[in-house]
């Protein structure tokens, strides 16, 4: 290892619990010795100040105290450090120390000794600078040319660039565009600033046009004065690049031209002084720090990389030449002449890790011991062969990469749901205009059969349902330990979920002897919540506007064997028909048909159809299973309600049409709102009182315009909501109904589920309009085209809001007509060559005369209506 490993000259700890950054670290001969001899200068954020002069006995000696020059803690946390002639009259080396609201510059001189301690180092403070704007940062250079000293100009929190001509402030200027600070550095060939934006581009401004634009401190607001008090601060040129910059340095070396670097979170870039790009390299780590340095071949440059790994690379342009392991992750480096030794890399972590380093390898003087011969057993190594192989073999009859058996896992999460309600609900801020809201309680259970570090457990339920508690952090789990958490579920919005199902998630890391911080893990587990939660048993409706009928392979069941918990034992007339009434108000009626193998669920809503309808096929699948029926299987011969499934689209699309009208107005009102208060700003400020004009009511109109319109659109997401949750249960229905009309495999199945659920959220950028279309489209140009020439048709490569949904509801039709005349989904490149499916046949309309259900007044009988199709199905060719 130790040929790619920093080899340790020399190192210490600074400090104990002190927090170091970027800007923490300078190297220089800061007390003017003239020896060439740079000293390492640190600040903390903890306010020390400490400069070192490292000179070990031998190299991986650690730190010695007369390695230390001095050391003085300063009032205030050490934001920067930087070495500079920054003191008139002389030309010799400063110290600057940028603090939150300070810019202090040192004298660092050192007294001879008469005696065996040594030297003695001590500062003296020059001149300081109270600011008055909170600094970020500072850069320093000959600014305007100028000859034999440095000038200061420190970059404040709010955008605002501060120049100081060493012992005076020279003026201040706001960057255009400002939102928050970056990297800054000075060039001296083109006297220009360079800095990158929170725009995520690379921006250089001229100390010129610095120095003639406006200044900072008497900007005023109208336009007037704007056009009347200096130049305008411009750009010189400006360079994307696409993400947030961790550091810029600029370079010039005698065989190199000028080049300025800028160190991205996954990329590092050299620009040429015009801000062209001579070179970039992407990078397959996250960086921590840079520095470039000269280079041995002409033209180029090298660059010391150090990244979130503890990995040190040397860079030759874009050449990677050379990689080594640091002990800690660096946030700033720097290249040094130490004690007659060039090139010492200088490294410095963020909990004050400081070591100097070293590229190369140390001579192995081990010698593999002598080795005494024996004899081979040729017999033994034969029989722990074939053993070896055998557990090879084993090993390898398996192709998946998760253990399917239980035992064999870390962690296993288990749930409960109680078969009852809670006597008393748990249900808070509940939407829900019924009398009670009910709850039910899950139980989750946690074994660990090793050691579980920092546990988090994630309780989702699909809204509008929720949960009492949804995040729980656990103590550690010891092996054969257990965790039992215990929370209730309710629904809180005002209309029925879309799926009566939760998931349990939970994140652990599990200790290893190469990592002992833990690998981390993630074991989940599903859960089912009763239909009660959601509706209670109620009279059956005579009269419904939806009505589906189901065909099984098998006689009807009574509702007392499947209903057990909506179904009164004492009362006969509820075997074949059933009522349930949802918390949100609607109503939907079951019924078994007494003569045919059919059921049939009917509701005034579509989308109510859903759960009852899923419930039903469940309970049914139950109940055969445990008469060990294999056999059972449900079919649809009845028409797709798409009129129906159509109007539901309408109405959630209307709703994002309002909502892009309502964000628009809100965006005018607020222009307005805030040029008012432009322009009552100014009438206040003017020396001389002038009338405001009605202003005041202009203002106060406005603001009560903005509360509308906020209010309106808040109440117009809620709406949106609820039909996009709708929309996913009738979704639901029209995915089971295609299914069992066209008895689809499982992987047909899903792609079905994809093409018409791709999203969990619906937003106004990406909404289930434009993505189902995609999809829809994608399907109906390949597996479900019916010539070349459709699958020759390129799609949008951009999802963007449609105008209307008349596109998507003709693809919605093609795409059940295709299925209806034999198409069959499949994602493989050969799906659209292959030939029809045949139909299964046999599939005629349901007689009213086969389903009778029972009114209200025990006794009476009463035949259903005709069941309307909305939708006809086209008849095979």
């Amino acid at each position: 290892m130790s040929l790619f490993k920093a080899r340790d000259w020399w190192s210490t700890i600074l400090g104990e619990k002190e927090e170091f950054d970027q800007g923490c670290l300078c190297v220089a001969d800061v007390d003017n010795s003239g020896s060439g001899r740079d000293k390492i200068i640190v600040g903390s954020y903890m306010g020390y100040l400490r400069i070192f002069n490292p000179h070990p006995v031998k190299p991986g000696d650690g730190a010695q105290a007369e390695d230390l020059l001095l050391e003085v803690q300063l009032r205030e946390p050490i934001l920067q450090v930087e070495v500079g002639r920054f003191v008139s009259g002389t030309e010799g080396l400063h110290l600057a120390v940028l603090h939150f609201r300070k810019l202090c510059v040192y004298a660092v001189s050192g007294t001879q000794g008469n005696v065996e301690h040594g030297n003695q180092y001590q500062i003296k403070l020059m001149y300081e600078h109270n600011l008055q704007r909170t600094a970020c940062n500072m850069t320093y250079g000959p600014f305007g040319g100028v000859k034999g000293r440095d000038l200061i100009c420190i970059q404040s929190m709010d955008g605002m660039l501060m120049l100081f001509e060493q012992e005076s402030y020279a003026f201040g200027r706001f960057l255009p565009g400002f939102l928050l600070p970056g990297p800054l550095t000075y060039s001296s060939r083109t006297d220009s600033f360079i800095t990158v934006s929170s725009c995520r581009q690379v921006e250089s401004y001229q100390y010129q046009v610095l120095a003639f634009a406006t200044d900072a401190d008497e900007r005023q607001e109208t336009e007037q004065q704007k056009l009347s008090s200096g130049k305008r601060l411009v750009v010189d040129w400006v360079l994307n690049i696409g993400e947030q910059a961790l550091d810029i340095c600029v370079v010039s070396f005698n065989q190199a031209v000028s080049s300025v670097f800028v160190l991205g979170e996954r990329n590092f870039f050299c620009l040429k002084d015009n801000g062209q790009i001579r070179f970039m390299k992407k990078l397959d780590y996250s960086p921590s720090c840079f520095i470039p340095y000269c280079s041995v071949k002409e033209g180029t440059i090298n660059t010391l990389v150090g990244n979130h790994s503890k990995m040190l690379n040397v860079y030759q342009d874009v050449t990677l030449k050379w990689a080594a392991q640091l002990p800690h992750v660096p946030v700033s480096v720097k290249v040094a002449n130490l004690q007659d030794l060039k090139g010492v890399i200088v490294s410095l972590s963020d909990n004050g890790h400081l070591q100097c380093s070293y590229l190369g390898t140390d001579p192995s003087l081990f010698q593999a011991p002598r080795v005494d011969s024996r004899e081979i057993n040729y017999e033994k190594f034969d029989a722990e062969m074939k053993e070896l192989q055998k557990i090879i073999k084993e090993a390898t009859k398996t192709q998946d990469i998760l253990p399917k058996s239980g035992k064999h896992r870390g962690l296993i999460v288990t749930t409960e749901v109680s078969p009852d309600l809670d006597a008393e609900s748990k249900a808070v801020d509940s939407e829900v205009k019924a009398e009670a809201v009910p709850s039910v309680t899950v139980k989750v259970t946690i074994q660990s059969r090793v050691t579980a570090q920092k546990p988090n457990l994630a309780v989702c339920v699909q809204a509008p349902l929720a949960v009492t508690c949804d995040q729980f952090v656990l103590d550690d789990l010891e092996p054969d330990s257990s965790e039992t958490v215990v929370l209730s579920v309710f629904l809180k919005g005002n209309c029925s979920p879309p799926e009566l199902e939760g998931n349990c998630m939970v994140s652990y890391d599990t200790p290893t002897e190469l990592n002992p911080e833990g690998i981390p893990k993630v074991a989940q587990c599903n859960f089912r919540l009763p239909l009660r939660l959601i509706c209670f048993p109620a009279q059956p409706s005579k009269a419904a506007n939806h009505k589906l009928t189901i065909d099984t392979n098998k006689p009807p069941v009574s509702f007392l064997a499947i209903f057990p918990d909506f179904v009164d034992p004492s009362e006969d007339d509820q075997a074949n028909v059933l009522g349930f009434q949802f918390l949100t108000g609607s109503k939907t009626t079951l019924l078994a048909s007494k003569t045919s193998q059919r059921y049939r669920i009917q509701s005034d809503q579509l989308e109510d159809l859903w759960l009852i309808t899923k419930e039903l096929m469940l309970r049914l699948e139950e109940h055969f299973k445990k008469q060990n029926c294999k056999d059972f299987a449900c079919s649809f011969s009845g028409s797709i309600p798409l009129q129906e499934y159509f109007e539901l689209i309408d109405r959630h699309f209307e709703l994002r049409l309002n909502a892009e009208k309502f964000q628009e107005l809100l965006s005018e009102r607020a222009v307005q709102f805030r040029a008012i208060e432009r322009r009552l700003l100014t009438r206040f400020k003017d020396k001389t009182p002038a009338p405001l004009q009605h202003l005041d009511t202009l203002l106060e109109g406005t603001f009560r315009e903005v509360i509308a319109l906020a209010d309106a659109a808040e109440e117009n997401q809620v709406n949106m909501f609820q039909a996009f949750t709708k929309l996913k249960s009738a979704t639901h229905l029209v995915i089971m109904l295609i299914t069992l009309w066209q008895k689809l495999s499982a992987d047909q199945v899903a792609i079905l589920e994809a093409a018409f659920l791709p999203l969990a959220e619906d937003t106004q950028e990406l909404g289930w309009e434009e993505t189902v279309d995609a999809a829809l489209s994608y399907l109906l140009r390949t597996c479900l085209s019916k010539s070349a020439k459709e699958q020759a048709l390129t799609l949008s490569s951009q999802l963007c809001m449609p105008k209307d949904t008349s596109r998507l509801k003709k693809n919605i039709t093609l795409f059940c007509d295709r299925l209806a005349k034999g198409g069959r989904l499949s994602l493989s490149t050969d799906s659209a060559t292959q030939q029809p499916a045949v139909m299964p046949g046999g599939c005629t309309t349901i007689p009213e005369s086969d389903l009778e259900e029972r009114t209200v007044t025990p006794g009476s009988t009463a035949t259903f209506p005709d069941h309307g199709q909305i939708a006809k199905q086209k008849s095979k060719p």
